[in-house]
């Protein structure tokens, strides 16, 4: 019988946090962080960080767990979220993945298979200077003519993502995009319990705004600019994250404190957008529209605790 996963995700700002502690209590239950940036320490302000009062004695997973130097993506992410799912079963309990990174979930929902090719380190060399002698342009231009789905997916300016691209197709013969779509009609090896909390757009856009502004009081700026001191630059994936690189650049002179919070908000406004349709995509997701609930999240989570026990016949 398949092992039972709960899933709880959705926009940034939405309110997922106090509820997966809640669901969590309840099923006897585990999180595990499917969040790009909480797995960084010392980055815990523009992250939006979980706190361990927050936590009520809720055991979490892949917070606090790699320095901000450190990459993280979805190959890592698997690898430890996996890890972390077997020891939580082994202890018979309930795993509860929280967090708004859509193509983590996937990959860990329906165990995409990352499984990397022998490295060609010339190649990988040679694509990279082609990108900075010619472009990023020309690079996307290599990846038109073999694989014109995967270029229409990916940016121009994603050169790593490209790359890889190209190099898929340069190592195996098959399009990347067809072997990407192949994995996503994976069927789930586990009993898959897979929730999107959701709220009405004007609700949502006023949660983020006054999350950045709250991020702002509690020292957002002293919190970057500490990361700076430490020898944090753009350049490393996580100075990348939204609020890290507006305020670096606010740091740098390159902006007003002003320009870089308005730039915070829109662009968090556009992301958790994005958050959405990327779900709108996924299949056995189950919304849970806050509306239709009152706003409460207690009847929410009664809710998934009938769906679970109904769906589940005590699957969890």
């Amino acid at each position: 019988m398949a092992l039972p996963l709960i899933i709880l995700t959705g926009p940034t700002a939405v309110g997922k946090t106090g509820l997966s502690i809640e669901l969590a209590r309840a099923v006897d239950g585990e999180i595990i962080s499917a969040d790009s940036m909480q797995v960084y320490r010392y980055m815990d302000i523009g992250s939006a960080k979980v706190t361990r009062a927050e936590m009520s004695g809720v055991p979490h997973h892949l917070i606090d767990v790699l320095e901000p130097t450190e990459e993280f993506n979805v190959v890592v992410f698997q690898k430890m979220a996996k890890k972390a799912l077997g020891e939580i079963y082994d202890r018979g309990r309930i795993p509860v993945v929280v967090g708004g990174t859509g193509f983590y979930i996937q990959a860990l929902a329906y165990d995409i298979d990352f499984t990397e090719n022998d490295l060609d380190e010339r190649l990988r060399r040679e694509l990279e200077e082609s990108a900075r002698e010619k472009g990023p342009g020309y690079l996307h231009g290599l990846l038109e003519e073999i694989d014109p789905a995967a270029a229409g997916q990916i940016h121009a300016n994603n050169i790593k993502r490209v790359i890889r691209a190209i190099e898929f197709y340069r190592q195996t013969g098959k399009r990347i995009s067809e072997h990407n779509e192949t994995e996503r009609r994976k069927e789930s090896p586990y009993k898959l319990f897979y929730y999107v909390l959701n709220t009405d757009r004007k609700v949502l856009y006023e949660r983020i705004e006054q999350r950045v502004d709250e991020m702002l009081r509690r020292g957002l700026v002293e919190e970057v600019k500490g990361l700076a001191d430490m020898g944090c630059t753009r350049d490393i994936v996580s100075m990348q994250g939204l609020g890290y690189k507006e305020i670096l650049d606010y740091l740098e002179g390159r902006c007003s404190l002003e320009e870089a919070v308005y730039t915070i908000k829109r662009d968090t406004r556009h992301f958790a957008k994005r958050q959405l349709t990327w779900f709108r995509r996924e299949r056995d997701v189950r919304w849970l529209n806050l509306q239709e609930f009152h706003n409460d999240r207690r009847e929410v989570l009664e809710h998934i605790l009938a769906e679970i026990n109904l769906d589940g016949r005590h699957g969890c």
